[in-house]
């Protein structure tokens, strides 16, 4: 069981990521990666997409099984606008609790439905929480995906999030290589959450293209 659970450190561990082949930065060390989990939502992620259509950026969306059944438009129009698509999970769960066979189900379920909405093959993993168990790094790695972390995040999902306090926190050191984590959803987070990472979203762009640096996909 120790063995089962001990990737979830990874969370934690630099060390221990770059041992089990989890990243973090981009895989040039150049520009950033801005990343969303969680959707695709009906408001969040249209109005996501607005401001990255205005600014010319891309980003990467790891979308939730769950949530394209129920959005199946506006997950093809991530990939329509050529933004890279990531897998999630299909249901939003801590990964400690369940067994193999019940993630390895629920993956094979996301890719599935998020195949079918986007076109797309899924090439990068996150999981929930940003916590891994065994069977989900096991599971990346034969399907060729690579399991990516964040070195920046918002805390966008709490409710006392603010647009200034999340573009400070997301940016906060950020530089070459950095892999920034926001949210278009408020599904699993604090209702109506996304209106903050949506009125920080152009500060955070602003903040980086001050710094010189370029959106890359990871």
């Amino acid at each position: 069981m120790a063995g089962y659970l001990t990737p979830a450190l990874c969370f934690f561990s630099p060390t221990l990521r770059e041992a089990l082949g989890v990243e973090d930065r981009t895989a040039s060390g150049r520009g950033y990666a801005l990343t969303f989990d969680d959707g695709p939502h009906p408001q969040a992620t249209p109005a996501v997409l607005e401001i990255l259509a205005e600014r010319g950026v891309r980003a990467s969306f790891f979308l939730v099984g769950e949530q394209v059944l129920r959005n199946r438009s506006v997950a093809g129009e991530i990939a329509a606008r050529g933004h890279a698509i990531g897998l999630h999970c299909h249901r939003h769960r801590n990964l400690l609790r369940l067994p193999p066979r019940a993630v390895r189900e629920d993956l094979a379920r996301a890719v599935a439905t998020i195949e079918d909405a986007t076109a797309t093959t899924p090439k990068l993993y996150r999981p929930p929480y940003g916590i891994l168990n065994a069977e989900a790094l096991r599971s990346a790695r034969r399907a060729g995906r690579r399991t990516l972390l964040w070195s920046h995040w918002g805390r966008d999902w709490d409710r006392r999030a603010t647009p200034q306090g999340v573009a400070s926190r997301v940016t906060d050191g950020a530089g070459e290589g950095a892999v920034l984590l926001l949210h278009d959803a408020d599904d699993y987070g604090s209702p109506g959450c996304w209106r903050a990472t949506v009125d920080a979203l152009p500060r955070v762009l602003d903040t980086l293209a001050e710094r010189g640096l370029q959106a890359v996909f990871p």
